[in-house]
């Protein structure tokens, strides 16, 4: 075991309330995990290993609710993870320098930060103001997003879902399970990258016990999301510690100014 027991804890506790929080609102957690791995692991191959892989568990459970819902639209959604797979793949494949990579988690952890604090001031709920878009909109913006999270090592939802909400693309609990579709795919391609770059770095006995916390804290989120309950006051209080993460890691990581 790389970790000790109170360290073990410590990261399975912050994992759990990670993933309760963003499960809520249809995201896997992928961004915090990185965040609270860089506190316990020197290694960022098993840290961008370790958040697809609990990232691919959250997801996997809030999926079968949504779907069992009624809230899964792949007509819908093919066109965002068709460009999003091979550009999450790619992005996984770079061999990036740590510092470089740290630089580009910190600044990602803030731009989501304000994206989905911004999300809670402009939530639409009416239906009648879904705007329309042109075809090859959701073509570009899965390739994007892909990229970026196969990039960084997160499946890409807590960037898509805020811009489609501003977007206003469809209705919340559909955005919702798109992320969290989205977020499944780019998992899975991710690792896939991981693995062809032979990055791909999984502490057994850590991997399977986060994955457990992560399923756990994921089934209680996604319910309390299904059940009506508001996610707005979760989603401020996640942007607000992802932005306060994101900060540290730029700093300290990153840019090591302390």
């Amino acid at each position: 075991m790389l970790l000790s027991a109170e360290s073990l804890v410590l990261l399975c506790l912050g994992f759990f309330l990670v993933a309760t929080l963003y499960s809520s609102v249809g995201f896997g957690g992928g961004s915090s995990y990185l965040a609270l791995l860089t506190l316990f692991f020197a290694s960022f191959f098993a840290i961008r290993s370790l958040a697809l892989v609990c990232n691919l568990v959250v997801v996997s459970g809030s999926m079968y609710l949504y779907y069992k819902k009624g809230h899964i639209r792949l007509s819908k959604f093919i066109p965002f993870v068709i460009t999003s797979i091979p550009m999450a793949f790619l992005g996984a494949s770079f061999r990036l320098k740590e510092q470089v990579f740290f630089i580009i988690l910190g600044c990602s952890l803030i731009v989501s930060a304000i994206f989905l604090a911004w999300q809670t001031y402009t939530f639409i709920a009416d239906t009648d103001r879904i705007k329309k878009y042109p075809g090859y909109f959701d073509y570009f913006i899965g390739a994007a997003i892909g990229f970026l999270s196969g990039l960084v090592g997160i499946g890409g939802g807590i960037f898509l879902a805020p811009v489609l909400n501003h977007m206003r693309w469809d209705v919340p609990i559909k955005i919702a399970a798109l992320a969290s579709f989205f977020i499944l795919v780019n998992s899975v391609s991710g690792i896939g990258g991981l693995m062809v770059a032979h990055t791909l770095e999984l502490p057994l006995k850590e991997t399977f016990i986060l994955a457990g916390t992560v399923f756990l804290g994921g089934q209680l989120g996604i319910r309390i999301s299904l059940r009506k309950m508001s996610a707005n006051g979760i989603k401020r209080v996640t942007a607000l510690l992802v932005f306060i993460v994101g900060i540290r890691v730029l700093l300290k990581n990153g840019l090591e100014l302390i």
